[in-house]
């Protein structure tokens, strides 16, 4: 085990690092740029915009919870990396040749199902490699370097796309892919420990059935964080992309430029939050962290109806780094400290993950209609308030997690119903 071999954990380390910021660009697909290239490139409307999103996120929905399933189960988690890297890729670089309604939806329908694999198995290979005492500081890590990533990505594309373009994002996503393969692969096979990557320890990892459903609906905390989930994400989602349309339909020319620099701005600020997140979690607690995420949201949403100015909305867009900051490092942990010892820490992930793109799929949707109908600031005052309503949620019936982790390890062979009755007293 790695942990017991400090070289090959090192090793392990330095290639978790580089997958993370290789893959921030190709795990998202193209991401808010797609919006800006469908309506400035495509000259579709912000419903048919936001519809198509939500097809691609439904696809996302229904891939989800059985690829929480497919990593807790295989021992070939770097080849399912490496193979959904590759589809995103490909799915993405087909949409110019293909740009009507329907490739396009099946396009990304496919990008955002092979998507889905990024989050549970890079938090699984980290659980696996550095377990549980460590967790928390290496998703700290691990989300510091996706965000790095994601602004480096975005700044290349928004300098790029000044003199060449929007589809220049196309091509920096295949290089970011090659290097995200190789990223990949770098990481020693011999330093996962499958068994606790899956979040076993003392329990019989015989006893795993992958339902998520099943640990949803058996543990009510994990329950109550799904649902607060769904809002972050029906209210978050929709929000960079809207602010990308405005931008775009006051400069054309300059819209994924701008939308890349509110990425820039965002990432940054992402970065030392999400290190605060792996210093000081365990210290101040996981519930406060994921709290303070959601409360970010209402503020932002008031803030972009308060100027059209592009400078005032990627200064707004500064707050999108602190919420979105938080919210990547603490989710893992969150689920963690739920399913410790009971061997279904991915299958959970994943039912969660489910709830998220439930959310964002609908707020696109939510986000396009409000803004035919009502207009932009109407939309972002709607998106604010999902997002107070989770926060009551959150306060009110969310424990704090780290406590549930600390109560100790649950006997031997219970199942995920067991542990998720101790999570829920």
């Amino acid at each position: 085990m790695s942990r017991e071999n400090p070289d090959q954990a090192r090793q392990a380390g330095r290639a978790l690092d580089a997958a993370n910021f290789f893959l921030a660009d190709v795990r998202d697909g193209l991401g808010p740029y797609l919006a800006v290239y469908l309506l400035t490139e495509q000259h579709w409307d912000e419903a048919r915009i936001g519809l198509v999103m939500s097809i691609a996120t439904i696809a996302g929905i229904v891939a989800q919870t059985p690829a929480g399933a497919l990593v807790d189960a295989t021992r070939a988690k770097r080849a399912v990396m490496a193979i959904a890297a590759v589809m995103v890729t490909l799915a993405s670089l087909l949409l110019p040749l293909l740009p009507t309604f329907g490739p396009v939806a099946i396009s990304q329908g496919i990008a955002q199902a092979a998507a889905v694999v990024f989050p549970p198995a890079i938090a699984a290979v980290s659980l696996g490699i550095f377990g549980h005492v460590a967790f928390t500081r290496r998703i700290g890590r691990n989300e510091t370097f996706n965000h790095a990533g994601n602004a480096v990505a975005a700044a290349l594309a928004g300098l790029s796309a000044y003199w060449f373009g929007p589809t220049v994002v196309f091509y920096l996503l295949g290089a970011m892919a090659i290097a995200s393969l190789a990223s990949i692969l770098a990481i020693p096979e011999r330093a996962i420990d499958h068994d606790l990557a899956r979040g076993l320890d003392e329990a019989d990892a015989q006893s795993e059935q992958p339902s998520g459903l099943a640990v949803l609906l058996t543990c009510r905390p994990l329950l109550v964080f799904a649902i607060c989930v769904l809002l972050f994400h029906l209210s978050n989602a929709a929000m960079l992309p809207l602010v990308g349309q405005k931008l775009a339909l006051q400069d054309k020319n300059m819209g994924t430029s701008l939308m890349s620099a509110c990425i820039v701005a965002a990432q940054l600020v992402m970065v030392p939050f999400a290190m605060l997140v792996g210093a000081r979690a365990d210290q101040w607690g996981h519930k406060r962290f994921f709290l303070a995420a959601l409360l970010i949201l209402p503020v932002r949403g008031a803030l972009y109806t308060l100027s059209d100015n592009p400078f005032w909305l990627v200064g707004v867009q500064l707050l999108d780094g602190v919420g979105a900051g938080i919210f990547g490092a603490i989710f893992p942990v969150i689920v963690a400290d739920l399913m410790r010892n009971t061997g279904r820490f991915n299958v959970a992930q994943g039912a969660v993950i489910t709830a998220q793109n439930i959310g964002a799929a609908l707020s696109t949707t939510l986000a396009g209609f409000v803004v035919v109908g009502a207009g932009y600031s109407a939309a972002f005052i709607t998106l604010g308030a999902v997002a107070a309503v989770g926060a009551v949620i959150c306060l009110v019936a969310l424990p704090e997690t780290r406590q549930i982790a600390d109560d100790g390890p649950r006997p031997r062979g219970k199942t995920a119903a067991s542990g998720s009755a101790i999570a829920a007293k």
